[in-house]
């Protein structure tokens, strides 16, 4: 057996043939070809689950009546002050679409208007923040 894979010319009878095309099916491609042994994602989106697993969000805090009071008065001052175009920093809590918590987030500029009925303070950039997730208001 092992002379069989010295031999040179074990081909000589085959080599010189024309490749066997099917008459019933189309020929492939190679990029067809090469497709079918490239690798492919088993389990797809599990990555991105993962991700969004390790994702991490903050609780929203409680504010006692003393913040509240503070933060309704800063906003009485933005409304009725005698500076109408003062800039501000508003800080407030973002819940989070995809899960439990959120995140706190910043906003500078100036209060364009205090919506009584949808309980709203809407910035000069068109941000609209909930009252109840304010946390903080600076100038």
């Amino acid at each position: 057996m092992s002379g069989y894979y010295k031999d040179e010319y074990r081909y000589d009878d085959i080599i010189n043939l024309q490749h066997h095309q099917s008459n019933k099916r189309p020929h492939m491609s190679l990029h067809d070809r090469a497709a079918q042994f490239a690798p492919f994602a088993a389990l797809t989106g599990h990555e991105e689950a993962i991700d969004e697993t390790a994702r991490l969000t903050d609780k929203q805090v409680q504010l006692d009546d003393i913040q509240i009071e503070s933060i309704n008065q800063k906003l009485y001052e933005i409304v009725n002050g005698k500076e109408k175009e003062r800039r501000v920093s508003i800080t407030y809590f973002s819940p989070d679409k995809l899960k439990t918590g959120g995140s706190y987030l910043t906003d500078i500029g100036i209060v364009k208007k205090i919506d009584d009925i949808e309980h709203k303070v809407i910035m000069d950039n068109g941000i609209k923040i909930p009252m109840e997730y304010i946390l903080d208001i600076d100038w």
